[in-house]
């Protein structure tokens, strides 16, 4: 690497010849379509207080799926990472969570490419340095994306497939080329927003190697003290170089982030009706709806809200594993989810509080509804002998709406019986459905999280009724883990929240290289042609009008395939914390915005002679 960078920095100036001879444009920040809202130069995000005091300890529950961690390192496939992680490292971009896809330099000083963004140079701020001291140059970001491509986990390899080179042309340049055909108009920013590692920090320790070791970073924290496996705290680096920056004004207002893990969701709140940690976000609508009650609430001490979220909702539902053969045919995936009675769930175990998700943009413009017609319908035609009919003739898949006074729906039982019926699963005498060869239909979900038991239950209850061979099987988190980086399962459950902007993250979740990747997102492990290349055309569109069309093909043909069994959702986040903290008088529409919260010592103060509070 040593060599390649001495060559790249001889040859600096023919690339800039090079550059020059294009058409290129010079800005402080980029977006898909083109449009910044802040101009050069701008103060702060309009979303953040500017004068924010500084101090206190911000605390949550540690999550992800293991519910505790054995590794610093998130850019592996090994071990389960701490949570947090993020505080420590600087990207080359931030994201404005006011607009929906911008990002504005925050190592990078600015970004210079041409009109087809087919490559790009970013230049570093002068003065950019890790926490031991030592300047972030361009051998660091080349470091980091050659790295991470070669061998970081499946997200991180697939996110930067369209790298084709990486070059330093300076020790504060690094231009970065795209390969030949690529759909370049997120790359800038998505590589700008990959977290850079430092080369020298990794010339003494394997990279690829799970480790508690503290990792070296250039963001606002260090790792302070590291529980394994139960707590990890970060604490502010006070000779951190980019305080002043527009893009952190007004965040990073604690001195301390801390994030306490423990064994269920049951302990964990325990834990915070106590104060063991002060901000705590509520998932389960029977929690939300009645456990609500305590003396630090009724007091006053905690604050309870519902904040809205102006991001699409979010892509939650039971997953089914198209690699097992017997779910090769879609009557069968469309039969199973037929069973799943949203309606008697929500008024019986949600309270009511949710609706049904049928879309993977639900909640958003790009959520495809009735027929395809006019510039969507035109995307969809270059398809129509490799897709179903019903992507043409029919409106696109809803879920059918069910009886809410019993789980079991008889006419929607007879409705799935015949799709089965249809596929070659017959029913024997025992009342087991069975296919030519007599096999039997099994259907085993598989979880680690407790409160879905109760869910899940009717569901099989339902299912085997229909004859299918189902089963719930609980898992503990490290198990789980491992079966869904195996992929070994029928059926999962899993939530991922798409972008307003969706892009290379696709190629992740439903791309065909992924189905076969080893840890990766692609839970259905769809493997699709006609996805694959809706894909592509989503990443290729070039407006957001365009956008919009394409996503809503694409949500229309994932649909059809039914590769999933859509759950439920809120437009909102339901949040509870400890009244010790300040926060801006109008949050970001696209974030939860507690990164721009701030610690009140006065609140504190109040809450501690009360003795609520330590």
């Amino acid at each position: 690497m040593a060599r390649r960078l001495t060559i790249a920095l001889l040859i600096t100036g023919l690339w800039a010849t090079a550059a020059g001879a294009e058409d290129t444009v010079t800005r402080h920040g980029i977006s898909a379509f083109g449009a910044l809202k802040y101009p050069a130069g701008f103060a702060q995000f309009d979303y953040v207080n500017p004068d924010a005091p500084k101090g206190g300890t911000m605390s949550f529950r540690g999550t992800g799926a293991s519910r505790t961690f054995d590794s610093l390192n998130p850019f592996i496939l090994a071990g389960e990472p701490a949570q947090g992680l993020d505080h420590i490292y600087d990207s080359l971009m931030e994201p404005a969570y006011d607009e929906p896809d911008a990002v504005y330099g925050l190592l990078a000083e600015s970004v210079t490419y041409p009109e087809d963004r087919s490559w790009v140079i970013y230049t570093l701020r002068e003065g950019a340095r890790f926490a031991d001291g030592a300047p972030v140059a361009a051998a660091d970001v080349m470091f980091t994306l050659e790295t991470l491509k070669a061998e970081g986990s499946p997200t991180y390899r697939i996110r930067l497939k369209d790298v084709a080179s990486v070059t330093a042309l300076s020790p504060r340049q690094v231009r970065v080329d795209f390969a030949d055909g690529a759909a370049t108009r997120d790359l800038i920013a998505d590589v700008g927003l990959i977290p850079i590692i430092p080369a020298h920090f990794y010339a003494t320790r394997e990279f690829d190697r799970s480790t508690l070791e503290p990792p070296l970073g250039s963001g606002p924290y260090v790792v302070e003290k590291v529980d394994a496996g139960r707590a990890i705290t970060y604490c502010r680096n006070p000779d951190y170089w980019g305080a002043d920056l527009a893009v952190n004004v007004g965040k990073n207002n604690f001195d301390c982030y801390r994030y306490e893990y423990y064994a269920d969701n049951t302990g964990a709140f325990e834990a915070f009706k106590t104060g063991g940690y002060l901000f705590h976000e509520e998932f389960t609508s029977a929690l939300w709806a009645t456990n609500y009650d305590f003396p630090a609430l009724e007091k006053g001490w905690i604050k309870r809200e519902e904040i809205e979220d102006a991001r699409p909702s979010g892509a939650q539902g039971f997953w089914l594993n198209l690699r097992r053969p017997q779910f090769a045919d879609p009557r069968v995936r469309q039969a199973i989810g037929m069973m799943f009675n949203f309606e008697w769930s929500n008024q019986r175990l949600f309270h009511g509080l949710y609706e049904r998700t049928d879309s993977f943009w639900e909640n958003s413009d790009m959520q495809a509804e009735g027929l395809p017609k006019g510039a969507e319908l035109a995307v969809l035609e270059e398809f129509r002998d490799q897709l179903p009919d019903a992507v043409f003739s029919e409106p696109a898949f809803v879920p059918k709406v069910q009886s809410p006074d019993r789980n079991l729906d008889r006419a929607v039982l007879r409705q799935a019986g015949a799709l089965l019926d249809a596929a070659g699963w017959h029913v024997d005498p025992k009342g087991l459905r069975r296919n030519a060869e007599g096999e039997t239909l099994p259907v085993e979900f598989v979880s680690d999280s407790p409160a879905f038991e109760r869910i899940v239950l009717p569901f099989i209850d339902n299912l085997s009724r229909l004859g299918v061979e189902a089963k719930y099987t609980q898992v503990d988190a490290a198990q789980m883990q491992q079966r869904q980086d195996d992929f070994d399962y029928d059926v999962t459950v899993a939530r991922y929240v798409l972008s307003m902007s969706p892009s290379i993250e696709l190629r992740t979740l439903f791309g065909s290289e992924s189905a076969d990747a080893k840890g990766s997102n692609n839970l259905s492990g769809l493997a699709d042609p006609v996805v694959d290349a809706l894909i592509e055309k989503v990443l290729a569109a070039e407006d957001r009008e365009t956008l919009r069309v394409r996503v809503k093909a694409l949500d229309r043909v994932l649909r059809a395939k039914h590769i999933w069994v859509p759950n439920w959702y809120k437009g909102s986040h339901w949040i509870a914390y400890w009244d010790v903290f300040g926060k801006p008088a109008n949050k970001p529409p696209y974030d939860r915005g507690t990164d721009y919260w701030w610690w009140d010592q006065g609140k504190y103060e109040a809450l501690r002679e009360t003795g609520a509070l330590r």
